[in-house]
């Protein structure tokens, strides 16, 4: 997809907004329950796969080394671990991306190399302060900047919660803006709400207007490292917020949710959300991703446990 060009600002889009969220939650329930109770194993299998090729593998801790990050990229390049039962598939299905903190990248770029998947996995850097995004915003540019020239190939950056919290909408703006310079137009950029720290569902909303008028390429839920993550409720308000922005621009912004997002069940209630109001073209890793670390276990053993069943 090519790269998100920033808007002028248009607070128009900002002002009365409002949110039920006992009408979210209930429409959740609509789009997702039904089709969840109704999906056979071969659909299972399916959506298990489609999952896989949408997780960013992510590794985020203060012990983190060269050798774990070589092996989160051994386990992205090669997800399961017994390949005896569907040989053509290894090293052809992988995850979309792996995801580390700046100073990891360079390990995760030798990693992934050695394995021949530059190109076929990208490299995603958290930067600008994560998780807390209050830094000065001079030191977060240096770090995307940083990252990139490690071998970054996209950005995850984490805005300043604070500004939506004292309704800054324009020096949230212009930071954004910032960083979305710093990434060039090669190097996807995506900004992290951390909406359990955004105090309402209405600033949720408004900091993805902002986010994508700034030019994000993916508005992204959490950083993980917040009380309160990726929730189904809160998705809705930010697929919203994307419908909102394509009917103005045209423009099509991925969503990825990050934080909570444990089992290939929680997957398929989120992929089925995202094919009902946003559409089949949004299931790809173009414009839909999973932040997560223990996902990827839960798949590999429901596809080893559903092939089993389909083989019987």
């Amino acid at each position: 997809m090519p790269a998100n060009k920033e808007m002028p600002l248009d607070k128009a889009h900002l002002t009365n907004v409002r949110v039920n969220l006992s009408s979210v939650v209930r429409s959740v329930d609509l789009l997702t329950s039904a089709l969840i109770r109704r999906v056979s194993d071969r659909e299972l299998l399916e959506h298990t796969l489609l999952a896989l090729r949408l997780t960013d593998l992510t590794t985020l801790a203060g012990d983190d080394t060269d050798s774990n990050v070589a092996r989160l990229c051994f386990r992205a390049a090669y997800p399961f671990s017994d390949y005896s039962s569907f040989v053509s598939m290894k090293g052809k299905v992988h995850t979309a991306a792996v995801c580390v903190y700046p100073t990891r990248v360079a390990d995760a770029n030798r990693a992934l190399k050695a394995l021949g998947m530059i190109g076929k996995i990208q490299i995603a850097s958290v930067a600008t302060g994560f998780p807390s995004g209050s830094y000065p915003l001079e030191t977060r540019l240096q770090e995307i900047r940083y990252a990139i020239e490690q071998g970054a190939t996209e950005i995850d950056i984490v805005i300043d919660r604070s500004l939506v919290l004292t309704g800054k909408w324009d020096q949230l703006y212009h930071e954004i803006v910032s960083m979305r310079e710093a990434c060039g137009d090669k190097v996807h950029m995506k900004a992290i709400l951390g909406i359990g720290e955004c105090g309402t569902m209405v600033n949720v909303f408004k900091a993805s207007m902002v986010a994508m008028m700034a030019g994000s390429d993916f508005i992204k839920t959490s950083t993980g490292k917040e009380t309160v993550n990726a929730t189904l409720p809160v998705g809705l308000v930010m697929i919203r917020a994307i419908q909102k922005f394509y009917r103005l621009t045209g423009k099509k912004i991925g969503l990825k949710p990050a934080g909570g997002v444990r089992t290939v069940q929680d997957a398929i209630a989120w992929m089925v959300m995202v094919q009902q109001t946003l559409g089949s073209e949004w299931l790809t890793p173009e414009l839909f991703r999973f932040g997560a670390s223990g996902l990827l276990d839960d798949i590999e053993d429901q596809f080893v446990a559903v092939t089993k069943r389909l083989n019987a």
